[in-house]
């Protein structure tokens, strides 16, 4: 294991970058005292410090095919909106086709590529452009599209606020995970995504994957593939440990795949538990420009599973 590696196991070094940070987790402290989590504010946070595991959005506990009809708000969607709001409780998506005009997409990617050679936004070891919304007043305007708050308001049945922008020149060969690992709420189910195409998929530039309706799977946390924490140290196991219950999870369950092959201005937004990634890029020349949106409810508490850490919202 590299330096790089072990530092990231150690929480004191998480509660220092925390505590540089501060004014980025003050987000957290009415839901703190809400949830009567008698913490500081800066200290690692994880599944264990909360009494249940379980969703307590509305359309998990009860299904958006008796729920949905019942608030007014739903008859103001376009009908074929209704029909996948029907069907969320089974499928945990929704695909929104050309939702963006081209005109919006093409701003979007000026931006971005304004941002590369500017140098303001560099790429992580992973391919991505993290936090363009941080950066660009036309990026965050994007992600407050007043139709896509709507929706997605009406889904949480909550206000719900964007955290983060990703953006992703090429596929991400990523392997199947669900988000709810890396961006995580208490009580659960209440972070939503965002992908948008700014560009067309196909089988050959790494589109997406999703698993229809493994939302409803019980959310894997750490307790459930880690182990050896300490008061001072995070668990033993790394992330591939994590990909690859997950790919034991997918067999066991015989889970059907499907490929999401979208065209510029085409949307897929799925719920927080839903498990996808990345197919493999057959052409290494292609590119698979998109951007993802993650979206939390406001009022519950925010924080990363996987490395126990607040989540800082500005």
């Amino acid at each position: 294991m590299s330096l790089k590696s072990a530092l990231k196991k150690v929480k004191v070094v998480h509660w220092i970058y925390n505590l540089v940070h501060y004014r980025s987790l003050l987000h957290n402290r009415a839901a703190y005292k809400k949830y009567k989590i008698r913490k500081s504010l800066t200290a690692s946070i994880s599944s264990k410090d909360f009494p249940d595991k379980e969703s307590r959005a509305w359309l998990d506990t009860g299904h958006s095919r008796e729920l949905a009809p019942t608030r007014e708000a739903y008859f103001r969607f376009p009908a074929s909106l209704q029909q996948q709001i029907l069907s969320w409780s089974d499928n945990g998506y929704m695909i929104l086709d050309q939702f963006f005009d081209e005109a919006t997409i093409d701003q979007i990617l000026e931006e971005t590529a304004r941002l590369v050679r500017q140098h303001r936004l560099t790429s992580s070891e992973n391919g991505k452009l993290m936090f363009a919304n941080r950066l660009s007043p036309r990026i965050r305007e994007f992600t407050n599209d007043k139709r896509l708050i709507e929706l997605l308001g009406f889904i949480l049945d909550k206000e719900v606020v964007p955290f983060q922008t990703i953006n992703f020149i090429r596929g991400s060969n990523q392997r199947a995970h669900s988000d709810s690992i890396h961006m995580t709420t208490y009580p659960l189910g209440y972070l939503i995504a965002v992908w948008v195409a700014l560009e067309d998929t196909t089988p050959d530039n790494g589109p997406l994957f999703y698993y229809p309706g493994s939302h409803r799977l019980p959310y894997l946390l750490n307790n459930d593939f880690n182990d050896g924490e300490t008061v001072l140290t995070l668990g033993k196991k790394e992330y591939p440990d994590y990909e690859e219950r997950i790919a034991r999870l997918i067999a066991e369950k015989a889970l059907e795949r499907k490929v999401f092959l979208a065209r510029k201005g085409d949307v897929l937004i799925w719920h927080a538990n839903l498990i996808h990634g990345g197919m493999p890029v057959n052409d290494p020349a292609s590119t698979r420009k998109s951007m993802v949106i993650h979206y939390y409810a406001r009022d519950v508490i925010k924080y990363h599973e996987i490395t126990e850490r607040p989540s800082l919202l500005k």
